[in-house]
């Protein structure tokens, strides 16, 4: 089975390739500076501090084979490409919810990216998948555990 493409945004990209290059180049170095420290101590079977510098190692080493799984299929997103006619990602959307009377903006990105504290919400949430392809004017219904909700699309724009 192939894996699965991770739709990244730019910023996304830029994100976890930094991240990656920190683990890589700063991480390791320190964790390999605790692990000889704690070596310098003597006897391996009773040393805590060991135990947690290779336990560190472990998961550092994990968080990199991750993102160098994520960023070997990662498809970008060019943002200053995104047709701005309909919704899709990689573009910033206001919405009207009818039942609470207020606008909303949410910026659509990949599953991988979302973040509901930023309002970057993913093309396969429920409402980022009911957005996707939708004009200004639309009328979109999510079905969501709290029931239907009604959001009409007031404005698509690139990232400022």
């Amino acid at each position: 089975m192939a894996d699965k493409k991770h739709i990244l945004t730019y910023e996304g990209l830029k994100k976890y390739e930094d991240e990656l290059q920190d683990l890589k180049v700063n991480r390791r170095r320190e964790i390999a500076q605790k692990i000889k420290e704690a070596r310098e101590q003597g006897d391996l079977s009773e040393n805590a501090e060991y135990d947690a510098a290779k336990d560190e190692q472990r998961d550092i080493e994990a968080r990199i084979e991750e993102l160098e799984k994520l960023l070997k299929n990662a498809e970008v997103v060019v943002e200053d490409e995104v047709n701005l006619d309909k919704i899709n990602i990689g573009c910033v959307v206001k919405v009207y919810d009818k039942e609470f009377e207020e606008e909303m903006e949410f910026k659509i990105v990949g599953s991988t990216e979302a973040n509901s504290l930023q309002n970057k919400i993913s093309n396969e949430s429920p409402v980022g998948h009911a957005l996707i392809g939708k004009k200004v004017g639309d009328v979109v219904e999510v079905e969501t555990q709290a029931g239907v909700i009604e959001y009409e699309v007031l404005d698509i724009k690139r990232v400022d």
